[in-house]
This record gives structure tokens, sequence and C-alpha cells, in this order.
């Protein structure tokens, strides 16, 4: 049974072979398809930082169908993680790479250590951007809104008081 996967990229470290963080991303998104098919890619976006990171990121999602459940495909994700160089050891602090499954085809899945869809997504214009470039249309599956539809009601600027 094949599944398809929404993918968020992001990087704000150099790489000893990729580069700046857009290459980590770019090499990233490549990287993925040994895991399957990249139905699509988004463009690359610069974010700035946030929490203990210190560097700007380099953001993008992927669109991947894979035979892999989703645990196996979390399970792939840190292994290419590792490859790159990520240690996990500091939440928000700077990362050679980060892969997060956002949504899936298959709605919600609650594992060990999964949850989909991934809980802070929503609130998160650096997901939400590049995601909505190649899947606007797909559905939250816990609030029914669109991707458009939430990276609306994310970026909606309050009206200036009179």
């Amino acid at each position: 049974m094949s599944n398809i996967y929404l993918i968020a990229l992001g990087s704000n470290r150099r790489h000893h072979r990729y580069g700046a963080p857009a290459g980590v991303v770019q090499a990233a998104m490549e990287e993925l398809a040994a895991l399957g098919t990249v139905r699509a890619r988004s463009a690359i976006i610069d974010t700035p930082p946030m929490g203990a990171a210190q560097r700007r990121f380099s953001n993008a999602a992927a669109l991947v169908e894979s035979e892999l459940d989703p645990d196996a495909m979390l399970a792939a994700l840190q292994w290419m993680e590792r490859e790159f160089g990520r240690r996990r050891w500091r939440r928000w602090g700077d990362r050679v790479i980060d892969l997060d499954i956002v949504l899936w085809a298959g709605g919600t899945w609650c594992g060990k250590k999964l949850r989909i869809p991934h809980a802070e997504f929503r609130r998160r214009e650096f997901v939400l951007a590049p995601a909505r470039q190649i899947a606007g249309d797909w559905r939250d599956p816990e609030s029914g809104l669109s991707l458009n539809q939430l990276f609306a009601r994310l970026t909606k600027r309050a009206p200036i008081p009179r």
C-alpha cells in the first residue's frame, strides 16, 4: 500500500559537503527519493531564527509517495537526519537538517513516537508557506481547513486601529 506524506525540511547550519542551509535543504530533498517517489517540491524560502536558534533558516516542503508506514517513515527521516550530521540535543537550536512529517494522505496517526498531523504546523508560517505551494488544497484532518486556508488565517493582519 502506498502512502503520501507532506514532509517539512529546514536547516540553519552549513554542511561540509552541501554548503549553506539552502544547499543542505536541496540535498535533503534529493535524498528523499531514497524513501519513495518525490511527487512535488516547494521552493526553498529564507526564514528568521526562532527559539534558541541564532541563524536564519532555509525551509521547504516535499510530497513523498512511499510504501513505508508512518512509523517506518519517521525512522527513515531520523536516520537521514543523522546521516546529514544532525545531533538531537537542544530543542529549537541550530541544526544541520530537520525533517518532519506534517501530514499524510491517511489522515491522523498516533504512534509511540509520532503524531500526525504535526502538532505545531498550523502556527508555523515557515511550514505552511512552502507546503501550500505544493499541496494548498490538502486538508488538515483535525480542523478540516486546507493549507491555503490555514496560511491565510495565520498571516491575516489585524486591522490598524483608527
